[in-house]
């Protein structure tokens, strides 16, 4: 790594860039909503250990009665020590465990206000095939709920903002990743921005080494220690690139070098429904948020572009009606 790229590490919301110049660090996120902490706590609880888990499910599964208690208590209760459930507050985003007890008195109080808590179930060898497409549709909606509840926004509009600015965008991907990669690029190209997602590992790495400030390089990878994500995403760092990090660890390897770091919800894998349909899922609702978002601040040049691209295909649906028109003759 060069002299000149200094990274600072801090939180678990990802890397920072030592600036260099002596101006203030940004401001700490706010803490989550009530609404987010059982997806922070399905999300985070895989990298926690095993007694800040503990903490974790107790507050997630009984926020009520975890309100009520200490910071003392609760470590008495879940069989752990003070300093476990203060460092567990913080790794879910609170200040200190008072910010936690508020949230728990919030989210006890949506849950007496009617809403059932969600179950996920799995699906099993013998279910019927309308129960497969209940328990899918379910999982894909708690999926989609947790990823929108934990998602930073602050991080998200400072992506969006260095998407809208960038001379060039390079997305990084491996196997289901890819895909995702694939479909933000073509996003983005549809309204007239350069981006690429080479899937091949090699050129990956090729590409970033051309990358320098004013460029942006953007790794998706759910577990966060990919190499082949990895390894171009630091070659883009090292070169001044912004880089961003969309990811379901937010304190995985990959966002050492990320500037920006967007985490995904950790659904639970099963044998039927491996971890790269679920981590898909989440990952396109973020793709989509950055789409959205870009194309809102380039509107201007945006709407024509779509508008262009839609014209340039027009022929090639109409073709495709009249062959299916034909074969119904």
């Amino acid at each position: 790594m060069t002299d000149e790229v200094k990274e600072t590490f801090v939180n678990a919301s990802g890397g920072r860039r030592a600036t260099g110049g002596g101006s203030a660090p940004p401001a700490p996120p706010a803490p989550p909503a009530p609404a987010a902490l059982a997806a922070k706590v399905r999300t985070l609880g895989p990298s926690m250990t095993r007694s800040m888990q503990r903490v974790a499910e107790a507050v997630a599964g009984d926020p009520a009665g975890c309100a009520a208690l200490t910071v003392t208590g609760l470590a008495e209760l879940t069989g752990t020590s003070e300093a476990t459930v203060v460092r567990t507050a913080r790794l879910l985003g609170y200040p200190g465990y008072r910010d936690l007890r508020l949230a728990l008195a919030g989210l006890a109080a949506q849950q007496q206000s009617g809403r059932a808590p969600a179950i996920t179930t799995d699906i099993a060898v013998d279910d019927p095939i309308a129960d497969v497409v209940a328990k899918l549709a379910y999982d894909e909606q708690q999926t989609l709920a947790d990823t929108a509840a934990g998602l930073d926004t602050v991080q998200l509009g400072a992506a969006v903002a260095a998407l809208t600015a960038a001379r060039r965008t390079d997305v990084y991907g491996i196997g289901a990743s890819n895909l995702v990669a694939q479909d933000l690029t073509q996003k983005m190209l549809r309204i007239g921005l350069i981006a690429h997602a080479p899937g091949d590992p090699h050129l990956a790495v090729t590409n970033a080494v051309q990358l320098r400030a004013g460029d942006v390089a953007l790794a998706i990878t759910h577990s966060g220690s990919t190499g082949d994500v990895i390894e171009p995403l630091r070659a883009a760092f090292e070169r001044g690139a912004t880089t961003i990090a969309i990811t379901g660890r937010p304190d995985s390897p990959v966002t050492q070098y990320a500037d920006h770091v967007l985490t995904t919800s950790t659904a639970r894998e099963s044998e039927l429904r491996p971890a790269a349909m679920s981590s898909r899922t989440s990952q396109l609702l973020v793709v989509d948020c950055l789409f959205v978002g870009v194309a809102q601040r380039t509107y201007e040049s945006a709407a024509p572009a779509l508008a262009a691209s839609y014209e340039a295909l027009a022929h090639r649906h109409g073709a495709l009606r009249g062959v299916a028109g034909d074969r119904r003759a």
